[in-house]
């Protein structure tokens, strides 16, 4: 029993550990920028020393990519949740009303996602779990999409659940370069409204 208690003890031990570097690992990217910041700043960040990195991660790209896995599952979560709120039919407004406030609420992790999108496009492996985070993203969004047929129509232009689901992928991407360039977040959700309602219905309602 002795054994076993102190086995749990190092267990919560150390995903206190790892989730405390990942907390501080998001703040010093959010600040710095990927590619500018060292293994030490991230272990003072978080007030562990070297070994407890190692003990959690091989190196900074390893511990970016946990991080990002860990925010884009959490957001894929918030955006399916999001969609799912109305029950068999979709109430497209409100809908987009959800969404928007969930994708938009973290400049910083904005940031951090940008610096992995240019990190990713240099490396092959890490650009293909990207897109495999993506393409869960989108099939979550057509998913809930595809459950409106018959309830509500979407446009003709983008043929199906599956379409839409990539416009609106696209429409964020473009509306959160100027909210990274301008940080006017108000302006941004505004924007992002009015596009993914013009998208997803006849345009009609387009009031921000």
């Amino acid at each position: 029993m002795a054994v076993e208690e102190t086995a749990r003890r190092v267990t919560k031990r150390r995903v206190r550990t790892r989730a405390n570097l990942l907390d501080a690992a998001f703040a010093v990217f959010a600040a710095k920028g990927f590619g500018r910041v060292s293994i030490e700043e991230v272990c003072e960040a978080a007030g562990y020393s070297r070994g407890a990195f190692y003990s959690n991660f091989d190196s900074l790209d390893e511990l970016f990519f946990a991080l990002y896995q860990q925010r884009a599952d959490l957001i894929a979560e918030q955006v399916a949740g999001a969609l799912a709120l109305d029950g068999p039919g979709l109430d497209v407004p409100a809908a987009v009303d959800r969404v928007t406030e969930v994708l938009l609420l973290d400049r910083d992790w904005l940031l951090v996602k940008t610096d992995f999108l240019v990190h990713a496009a240099r490396a092959p492996e890490v650009a293909r779990t990207l897109l495999e985070h993506r393409a869960r993203l989108r099939r979550a969004i057509a998913d809930r999409l595809a459950r409106t047929r018959g309830e509500a129509a979407l446009p003709a232009v983008l043929v199906d659940a599956e379409g839409a689901a990539h416009a609106v992928v696209a429409a964020y991407d473009g509306v959160t370069v100027q909210l990274l360039l301008d940080g006017d977040l108000e302006r941004a959700r505004g924007w992002l409204r009015q596009l993914l309602t013009a998208l997803l219905t006849d345009g009609s309602d387009t009031t921000v």
